[in-house]
């Protein structure tokens, strides 16, 4: 599940977790009644063996986490493919691929010919310097003296007199007062910016791969204290320098696994969940805060959400509900932002006018066995879900807990955007999300295999019904490191890589809507706050309180606008 919570899957799940499953039915045989190993029938015997065999495989350690783009996702996607391959599912009927890759942009990174020469003397990148996220990348040379700042030359800026004249104010921003800085010298002849601290206080300045701050027009290098103790002693004396940067984008690519089984009808049921996970943590989404590097397994996130769908596969194949098509998907990047079912709504392998209804099953596999609660999600994206569910509000396995909207933390969020209804299956949070405890024996076989032949009740139920309706809901409010008690009403693209915060979704009757903004705008300041990304729009919010009115600046294609918000 992706690391953005939100409100309706607030609460967490504390069940006692015991290293044995033997143990813990025998524990738990005098307090509940349940179904047991030795009375399920076949069939169910066949369910329960494939999900433990599923889930271990993908939660092995050999996997390393399933981060997208990674050794450990290929090993996760080859395992998923035969599964499919085996069970006579077809590879999408576009292209017969059963893989649809897709492009995760990680930021920037430096190229091995950046430099930086003092008096002839190659600096270490790295270690004695590094050019800043946004610096410009072009090159530039001179003959400076640190002291002086001569048009046509490189200057130098030491943060000593900015940190030490600030370092009570808790509204200070180092960066903004540094890009406003390397502006300044630009303006006055600056044709490269050097940046170096000789203050006690520390500055933490690093390259940052995701800063999406707009570039400088012209290099800003950070030289480390040792070599400014090095290289930089006397400020007087004129120093012989050469600077090239060069920055580059740094990608790395999923994929998505596709597998159909085509009945000739005219109506397609998509069947999904994400198959990656957070690898060793690397992407600063993790709950974990040792200092050990851990693989974070995730069994129930999302391995038995992944579990569920191969079996649901294998189920419908050998079925008689041939009213529809099925689609059944594992998507990747899930845990960046959705960025695999993002894709694949916008490079669709179906028409996605012909898709009947979507669902999605994340974090599946810890199903308390004291209340049995079962949270479903886009009940309000269809009438047909209202009487779907109070005829099958099964209460001898769950108590069901319904969410209406169609927005959330998860898969389903990607295809309700395009109009098609959708069911989003959880058992709740736990102490082991996005931890490395997240783990295959804690995983309630018995409780998954209840939802797995529930979900396929549901389908078993609708095969006669045709194509659904969709009905628009409610939007979900996101969270983030920010604490703030307004909103703007926008769903932000989470795969978007330029400056600013590009909308993907704009709620009905929210300030956004009022303001006059649509999907596809990009917002790039609130009141007086630059946005550059996701994060800082964030905080900007954080500024605002309920009845505030500002102003939005954005950009639309080409064009730059500006609009009133009141929140």
């Amino acid at each position: 599940m992706d690391i953005v919570i939100h409100t309706f899957a607030s609460s967490i799940n504390h069940k006692v977790c015991m290293t044995s499953r033997i143990l813990f039915v025998v524990i738990l045989s005098g307090l509940i009644q349940f179904v047991y190993p030795q009375k399920l029938k076949k069939a169910d015997k066949i369910i329960l063996t494939n999900l433990e065999t599923h889930i271990h495989y993908l939660a092995n350690d050999k996997l390393e986490g399933r981060r997208t783009g990674t050794a450990g996702e290929k090993l996760a996607s080859d395992y998923i493919v035969a599964e499919f391959e085996k069970e006579g599912l077809q590879p999408d009927a576009q292209n017969n691929q059963w893989l649809q890759p897709f492009d995760v942009n990680d930021g920037k990174q430096i190229d091995s010919s950046t430099f930086f020469s003092i008096n002839g003397i190659a600096l270490k990148l790295i270690n004695e310097f590094f050019p800043v996220t946004y610096s410009a990348c072009t090159s530039a040379e001179g003959s400076p003296a640190i002291a002086l700042q001569e048009n046509g030359v490189p200057w130098f800026f030491d943060l000593k007199e900015t940190l030490e004249e600030n370092q009570n104010n808790p509204h200070f921003d180092l960066d903004n007062a540094i890009h406003e800085k390397i502006n300044e010298y630009a303006k006055k002849g600056a044709t490269a910016v050097i940046l170096y601290n000789t203050s006690t206080i520390e500055d933490n300045i690093a390259f940052s791969p995701k800063d999406k701050s707009p570039i400088a027009s012209i290099p800003v290098l950070y030289i480390s204290k040792e070599a400014r103790k090095k290289f930089l002693k006397d400020e007087s004396a004129s120093l012989d320098i050469k600077i090239k940067v060069s920055l580059s984008e740094k990608k790395r690519v999923g994929h998505n696994v596709v597998g159909y089984i085509n009945n000739n009808a005219d109506n397609t049921i998509i069947i999904g969940a994400h198959y990656d996970h957070l690898g060793y943590g690397e992407d600063g989404n993790s709950m974990y805060r040792g200092k050990e590097k851990l693989i974070h397994h995730g069994a129930d996130d999302n391995a038995s959400g992944t579990a569920a769908v191969i079996e649901l596969a294998r189920m419908l194949k050998q079925s008689k509900f041939k009213n529809n098509n099925y689609l059944f998907i594992a998507f990747s990047g899930e845990e960046l932002g959705l960025f695999g079912s993002k894709y694949f709504t916008e490079h669709p392998t179906i028409e996605l006018s012909k898709a009947n209804y979507m669902i999605n099953m994340d974090m599946v596999g810890r199903l308390n066995d004291s209340s049995r609660s079962l949270t479903i999600g886009g009940y309000g994206s269809s009438p047909e879900w209202g009487e779907l569910f109070t005829k099958n509000d099964d209460k001898k396995y769950f108590t069901l807990k319904y969410d209406s909207s169609g927005t959330g933390p998860s898969d389903y969020t990607s295809f309700y955007r395009k109009d098609i209804p959708v069911l989003f299956f959880f058992t709740g949070l736990h102490k082991d999300y996005h931890r490395p405890t997240d783990e295959s024996d804690k995983i309630n076989y018995l409780g998954e295999l209840q939802i797995v032949k529930y979900i396929y009740s549901l389908i078993e139920e609708l095969n006669d019904k045709g194509k659904l309706a969709f009905t628009k809901t409610r939007e979900t409010q996101t969270t983030t490191s920010a604490r703030f008690s307004v909103t703007l009403g926008i769903m932000p693209d989470y795969t978007f890589s330029g400056s600013g915060v590009r909308v993907d979704g704009v709620s009905d009757g929210k300030p956004a809507q009022k303001a006059g903004l649509q999907i596809g705008d990009v917002i790039i300041q609130l009141g007086d706050y630059p946005v550059s990304s996701l994060e800082n729009y964030m905080q900007a919010l954080s500024k605002f309180k309920k009845g505030d009115a500002t102003k939005v600046k954005y950009k639309r294609g080409n064009d730059d606008a500006e609009t009133d918000v009141r929140f």
